[in-house]
């Protein structure tokens, strides 16, 4: 029998108790793993109440019907002294097609510094090329102007025309995850392109599904195509406050915000996943 010297005995025990410990993290880590759901949100009483309702992270936008562009300073600068999850502003300087001119691209540059300067965590872009494929270039160079923020390519992915060479480019790129709806106008129809860009992603870029995600198909559209990250706007119409309306107008005045119940009920079905 070999003679162990108490130093090796000791080392022995101590590697065996680092593996202990390593494993019992690791379980730990796969027990605390979360399906994150993401709110986009269009005003600052949106983002608030999306943050207290239960959502792990926030796409800060305006514009609601312009598909979302780029907030005003005073909306960035309030939402991050009042909301202390992670948000994720987006840079888009206009509505319509992701095909921006130089000016266009300069006003990007100049907002995702801003955004770095505010201490957002990560800003959400998307350009594409005439060509339907993604402006590759430019992107780069956003994602190195955004570090250390997180990088979020948003729908304009839908519009491109070719998705799985795309996600490629996009990996190249460095962004962290594509925002799709499997480029068809709801997620829940898009769910096998879904499912095929995950498994072909391999956890190189996290694909969040997104567009008409709500508390029915939510737990069905994760388990389905393996999504740990989800988006949805859980939007709610407000009416007016005003005590007086011109009738003479003929208009309706709402605001869009968020439906809270929505939001937690979304989450207590991802919480069983």
């Amino acid at each position: 029998m070999k003679n162990f010297t108490t130093k090796t005995i000791e080392l022995f025990f101590n590697a065996e108790s680092q593996r202990s410990r390593d494993f019992r993290r690791d379980i730990c880590n796969i027990k605390l793993k979360k399906v994150i759901l993401e709110i986009a949100v269009f005003n600052v009483a949106s983002a608030i109440a999306a943050s207290n309702a239960g959502a792990n992270r926030l796409e800060l936008c305006e514009n609601p019907f312009d598909g979302g562009t780029t907030p005003s300073y005073g909306t960035l600068q309030t939402v991050r002294e009042k909301v202390s999850i992670p948000v994720f502003p987006i840079i888009r300087p206009r509505g319509g097609d992701f095909l921006f001119s130089e000016d266009e691209f300069a006003v990007m540059k100049k907002d995702i510094e801003l955004c770095k300067q505010l201490g957002f965590e990560g800003v959400v872009i998307g350009l594409l090329l005439e060509d339907g494929n993604i402006d590759e270039e430019r992107t780069k160079i956003l994602v190195k102007l955004a570090s250390p923020m997180e990088v979020t390519f948003h729908r304009a992915f839908d519009r491109a025309a070719e998705p799985l060479q795309a996600m490629e480019t996009i990996i190249s790129c460095g962004c962290k995850r594509i925002l799709t709806s499997g480029q068809v106008p709801n997620a829940m129809d898009g769910k096998e392109l879904i499912k095929h860009l995950i498994q072909k992603a391999d956890n190189r870029i996290i694909i969040m599904p997104g567009s008409g995600v709500r508390t029915n198909n939510i737990k069905e559209l994760a388990q389905y195509t393996g999504a740990t990250e989800l988006h949805s706007s859980a939007r709610k119409l407000l009416s007016s406050q005003m005590d007086f309306t011109q009738l003479s107008m003929k208009e309706k005045l709402e605001n869009i915000n968020v439906d809270v119940v929505e939001i937690q009920k979304m989450k207590l079905n991802l919480s069983s996943l």
